[in-house]
């Protein structure tokens, strides 16, 4: 069997369920597909995750620098750009679970070899840079393939009417997976080592590779039954039914989902900038140990994981579908809350409430900008193309956001400390322009 028949999606079952079983079979498959797809991706992200823990013990041993590890990291979104873009236009034609499992094998097995590189003496410091720029940026690859069908899945397996809601839910495994990683990562590597934080990453991907292969099923139709807009009533219309590639070019033509995708490039900026250096900030800016300071911004991913799913019921139900409103409050709250958090030193419990406060916001406008802007303009069959396009625009401003963060916290060190205020400026910007765009654009947005 060649690769590209390996990966494609899956052909109608000759046997078929029977009509009077249909509902309760599609219900039984479609959970179980939704909650398989959620737990793996948020596994995923552990294995994404673990540089953001590390950094302190690699930069106290002296095994790389701080502008070293913001290239290693964009070495690794960089790819993740790319790989997001061109995966999310194959995903549409694949088999979603054999997809995402092997994404979950090969960031495991990337995780896996960092690990192990790590516990061999005597690699000189130069080359370990070299090396971990290489295997990270594979890893960016490999975590390309966990967003696109699993965002597929819910246009596979969901109605029109229910994919905000359960949308806004996956958009949620992102903060698991990194409330995961910061509190069992970081008292790992704070008990044994950085290295180890690695190899247990490595059994967290295979872990989510079990769980696609036990609980996810590709589409209706390969379980034998009908497919979603049959059994949901809804109307496909001549628009629609044209062959995927002429949907995928429309996506690309859409004047609005280029103002998303701009949008959503300055929402991963900031996020990404708490995540990947809160904990160093914490410890360099605050004073926190590595303990406290991992502490800190797990509590705050995991009220990420509140924003997220209280976007889709905010944008739906409080402003009657409006995805313009809930954006300009979830932003002007994000950026308060962020500068209280970079501008002041306050208390344990203190830094805890204004990181979640923000985690939370930048949580909506992840959701809402990011997808369900996006899923709102483009065809059910070329879910996978915006989110690729989307995504390349994101991660690509992640992965300059990590090396123009690396570079200004290097170019403020001093024998008195660090001084995080440029670096804090420049993430405020961001958080600032991730509101304005969509806010600004949004006529642009339905056309």
């Amino acid at each position: 069997m060649s690769l590209k028949n390996y990966f494609r999606i899956s052909p109608p079952s000759a046997a078929k369920v029977p009509s009077s079983e249909a509902e309760v079979s599609y219900r039984s498959f479609r959970r179980k597909t939704f909650w398989g797809v959620t737990a793996a991706y948020s596994l995923y992200y552990v294995c994404r995750m673990t540089l953001s823990v590390v950094k302190q013990p690699v930069i106290d041993e002296g095994v790389m620098t701080a502008a070293q590890l913001g290239l290693v990291d964009s070495a690794m979104l960089l790819v993740y750009a790319v790989g997001k873009f061109c995966n999310g236009f194959i995903a549409d034609y694949c088999n979603i679970r054999r997809f995402m499992c092997w994404g979950l094998v090969v960031t495991a097995l990337a995780n896996l070899v960092l690990g192990v590189l790590g516990l061999i003496p005597g690699i000189a410091s130069g080359a370990l840079f070299v090396l971990f720029a290489l295997i990270w940026g594979i890893n960016g690859w490999a975590q390309s393939m966990g967003a696109p069908p699993g965002v597929i899945s819910l246009s596979r397996w969901y109605p029109l009417s229910r994919r905000g809601t359960m949308y806004s839910i996956f958009s949620s495994t992102p903060y698991l997976g990194k409330s995961l990683t910061f509190v069992v990562i970081g008292l790992i590597v704070g008990a044994v080592g950085w290295q180890w934080g690695f190899l247990f990453s490595a059994v967290a991907g295979v872990v989510g590779a079990l769980v696609v292969l036990i609980f996810v099923s590709d589409t209706p139709e390969s379980r034998g039954l009908p497919s979603v807009e049959e059994l949901s009533g809804e109307a496909v219309t001549p628009s629609e039914a044209r062959p995927v590639r002429e949907l995928q070019k429309d996506v690309i033509r859409h004047p609005g989902l280029w103002v998303i995708a701009l949008s959503s490039a300055f929402v991963y900026i900031t996020q990404y900038a708490v995540s990947g250096w809160g904990v160093l900030f914490l410890q360099k800016g605050k004073g926190f140990s590595l303990e406290s300071a991992t502490q800190i911004i797990a509590f705050s991913e995991a009220f990420g994981i509140a924003g997220t799913v209280l976007a889709g019921w905010l944008s739906d139900r409080v402003f009657r579908g409006s995805r313009v409103r809930p954006v300009a409050l979830s932003g002007v709250l994000c950026f308060a809350a962020l500068a209280v958090f970079l501008f002041t030193r306050g208390s344990f419990a203190a830094n805890v409430v204004c990181v979640s406060l923000f985690s939370m916001f930048i949580g909506m406008l992840y959701c809402i900008v990011a997808g369900l802007m996006a899923l709102d303009l483009v065809p059910r069959r070329a879910t996978g193309a915006a989110l690729g396009i989307v995504g390349l625009s994101s991660y690509f401003a992640a992965a300059v956001q990590s090396t123009v963060s690396g570079y200004l916290i290097d170019g403020t060190a001093s024998a008195a400390g660090y001084n995080f205020t440029p670096v804090s400026i420049f993430w405020l910007v961001a958080c600032l322009l991730a509101t304005v765009l969509p806010v600004l654009g949004w006529k642009f947005l339905k056309k």
